[in-house]
């Protein structure tokens, strides 16, 4: 009962977000909206807490096939970035910890992975479907938005992160 109640009221919340005119906020070249969820062991971690380095936030799930596709690449980009200037974190969209544990757990992944159970970071952020990557610069602003699976370990890939890295 708890759990429908809060479905509701996220539903509801999201809903009077829009009739207020600010809809989603999450466009590419504007501050990315910060929000404060929790990790699979229960820390709280706010998108703020990064500034200063530049952040890959991959909304995913474990029922979506192109999501589970594309984390083998994501971990091994994870490995190759420097952990002082790169946070790759990863939000679980409209699912439930006991599978995100489970596939985590199965696929070896050591990237941060954050809880939107219940898709009120997708609302804010205009979510169009899954997978769904931003790339924020260090100083908060969104400069990439890749709708879809990606193979993220490639040359390309590494480069333009570098660039951001370097700026």
């Amino acid at each position: 009962m708890k759990k429908i109640m809060f479905l509701l009221l996220a539903g509801y919340l999201t809903l009077f977000i829009a009739a207020c005119g600010e809809g989603p906020v999450a466009v590419v070249g504007n501050p990315a909206p910060d929000f404060d969820t929790v990790d699979l062991k229960g820390d709280v971690w706010s998108l703020s807490d990064l500034k200063g380095k530049v952040v890959f936030v991959n909304f995913w799930a474990t029922w979506c096939a192109p999501c589970r596709e594309e984390m083998p690449s994501m971990q091994r980009l994870y490995e190759k970035m420097p952990k002082d200037k790169f946070e790759m974190i990863a939000l679980f969209n409209n699912d439930k910890k006991p599978a995100v544990r489970n596939f985590v757990s199965q696929l070896g992944l050591t990237f941060p992975i954050w809880s939107d159970e219940s898709n009120i970071i997708g609302a804010r952020y205009g979510l169009t479907g899954l997978p769904e990557t931003l790339i924020v610069d260090k100083k908060g602003i969104i400069r990439e938005k890749f709708i879809g699976p990606a193979e993220w370990d490639t040359p390309e890939t590494i480069e333009m992160l570098t660039k951001y890295i370097n700026e």
